[in-house]
């Protein structure tokens, strides 16, 4: 009896995508593969957005209009917006990407992440509880976790917030147009000023005011 009732979990699961995806389909999205794409019932996709294979999306996920949805990827109870691309093997929860955002490949959002209008996300990046801003860009093998990030901010591959003391979480605060170096450490609680620079390499227990150049390297 066990093995029938996960035959017929299966099919019945089968027959709800292939109906979810003749309905999303029917309103202008695009699927290159539907039978390898899972999409819940409780999904929204706009038009003219391109479903590529081995996708699945979950929860009460919206996803805008002409946007790209790459293979692997995995969205989970998140916000999605208008021509958004997320590149293969990302995976999402409880996040959002506001509209022209870029992120992936191998990108993570855990939880209470929004990544704002513009910005650019690159592989093997990780954010949690972070606020990243317009047309900000994290490109490579970066972690922001419990970070506001103000507009056109570059982090440099490599960076990392020192969020955790081993009691608490701390908070990092970026201002707008600044720039971290590559390699840098930002031990929180820290506030890097609008228009900073930070040096590659610097590891940072202190606030850096506005305009300021900071280098912090171990001799």
């Amino acid at each position: 009896l066990p093995a029938r009732k996960g035959v017929a979990i299966g099919r019945a699961a089968a027959r709800l995508r292939e109906r979810k995806n003749d309905g999303l389909a029917r309103r202008g999205v695009v699927f290159l593969d539907p039978a390898s794409a899972w999409v819940d019932w409780a999904v929204d996709i706009g038009p003219r957005t391109v479903i590529y294979p081995s996708v699945c999306i979950e929860g009460e996920t919206n996803v805008g209009a002409d946007g790209r949805i790459y293979p692997h990827v995995h969205i989970i109870s998140s916000t999605v917006g208008a021509r958004v691309k997320v590149l293969s093997s990302t995976v999402m929860e409880d996040t959002v990407l506001e509209d022209d955002v870029q992120v992936g490949p191998f990108s993570r959002f855990r939880p209470k992440t929004r990544v704002c209008a513009g910005a650019k996300v690159g592989n093997f990046v990780e954010m949690k509880n972070t606020v990243f801003g317009p047309r900000s860009k994290a490109q490579h093998l970066s972690y922001l976790g419990d970070s506001r990030v103000e507009e056109d901010v570059n982090v440099g591959a490599g960076t990392i917030t020192c969020n955790y003391d081993g009691v608490s979480k701390n908070p990092t605060r970026i201002g707008a147009g600044a720039f971290i170096g590559s390699g840098t450490e930002l031990v929180a609680p820290v506030e890097v000023g609008r228009g900073a620079y930070v040096a590659a390499g610097s590891t940072i227990t202190k606030d850096v005011p506005a305009g300021a150049l900071a280098i912090a390297r171990a001799r």
